[in-house]
């Protein structure tokens, strides 16, 4: 992974940043409905809350357009790290909303924050930058900035260090963190207590699990995770707009857990990367594949192409791997039975041992 951006283009790189953001948003999600058993639709809507957190935290006040744009032109670093408590922050609220519904109920409570969201960055003009969106200030580290679409300045090796592949090592150092702490959360004691409210909080109780507790904390935890992701898309991106943190973007985040495996981390990360990268690859070998016509054309599209496929893979694996991707890497070939008949060698020195006296025997 980190020797890829000597070797790609941009259009892989950029199709590798988006799949590494997904992955982080993603894992937050594993953790709140995978492995807690929470139903949530309303992911897109904390996605929302840490890019444009970020760009207040880290933007200058001024105008764009006819509006005042109000910032508080923080450094990005500090930026980012506020941006991710503060969707904490917000999934901590909702938490209580969350400790009192259950299944569906909960879903259909979660997709309101998604309509409530479109409404709020829609009309906060001097937050959100309104429909046009607004821009987000480059990330930087001891005045080196990684966001500045600058090569000439950096070269590495001959290869020229652009916007995405100096954003690149961000997150990639981004995910392996992100990868390590939810390993090391679900396999110690909070993961323990997570599963056991998922599989029955009747029983989780009466071992002792504050239930109330951990499914705050689940939501609290899948939040900051989404908001570190969509720190990362705003970065990516440059301009945010609120069109993109719609009701569409929550369902892929559910296909990426089902189709990776429920409960498990690698399968989050590989769920992340089929739905994201499958979409990439129609669009860009469109003229090559049959029954796909490129983008504008009459006929089946690269992103319908791309979403009929993982649609359909959504319902292969609840068919016959429910336990996603990361089931079938965890399957192992059966071992072969032991065979029921006796060795004749065996067989005869038993007869032989049969037939001796008793006292012989013992």
């Amino acid at each position: 992974m980190a020797a890829m951006p000597y070797y790609l283009t941009d259009f892989w790189l950029l199709t590798g940043l988006f799949a590494m953001a997904a992955a982080l948003g993603a894992i937050g999600l594993n953790i709140l409905s995978g492995t807690t058993g929470q139903l949530s639709l309303g992911h897109a809507f904390f996605l929302a809350v840490g890019a444009y957190g970020y760009m207040f935290f880290s933007g200058e006040s001024g105008r764009s357009g006819t509006h005042d744009i109000n910032g508080l032109g923080l450094p990005p670093t500090v930026a980012l790290v506020l941006a991710v408590l503060f969707a904490g922050v917000v999934g901590g609220i909702f938490s209580p909303i969350s400790g009192r519904l259950r299944g569906m109920y909960l879903g259909i409570a979660t997709l309101a924050l998604v309509f409530i969201g479109e409404h709020v960055m829609i009309n906060a003009h001097s937050v959100t930058g309104g429909y046009n969106g607004r821009a987000a200030e480059p990330m930087e580290f001891f005045g080196f900035t990684l966001s500045e679409r600058d090569p000439d300045e950096l070269k590495v090796l001959g290869v020229e260090f652009g916007a995405y592949e100096r954003l690149w090592y961000l997150a990639l150092v981004l995910l392996v963190v992100g990868i390590l702490l939810a390993r090391n959360l679900l396999r110690g004691r909070p993961g323990r207590a997570l599963g056991a409210v998922r599989d029955s909080e009747i029983a989780a109780a009466v071992m002792g699990v504050p239930v109330a507790r951990y499914r705050s904390m689940a939501f609290v935890v899948s939040s900051m995770y989404a908001g570190l992701a969509g720190v990362l898309l705003a970065l990516i991106f440059g301009r945010v707009i609120p069109e993109y943190f719609g009701l569409a973007l929550s369902i892929d985040y559910l296909a990426m857990i089902v189709i990776g495996g429920l409960g498990s981390v690698g399968g989050a990360v590989a769920g992340a990367v089929f739905v994201t990268v499958l979409p990439q690859l129609f669009a860009h070998y469109a003229a090559s594949l049959p029954l796909v016509v490129e983008s504008g054309g009459d006929g089946v599209g690269p992103t319908e192409a791309a979403r009929y496929l993982y649609g359909a893979a959504i319902v292969l694996v609840l068919l016959f791997a429910p336990g996603g991707l990361a089931g079938l890497a965890r399957r192992r070939p059966r071992a072969p039975k032991p065979s029921a008949r006796v060795p004749a060698r065996s067989w005869s020195r038993f007869r032989s041992r049969s037939q001796e006296p008793q006292g012989a025997v013992s």
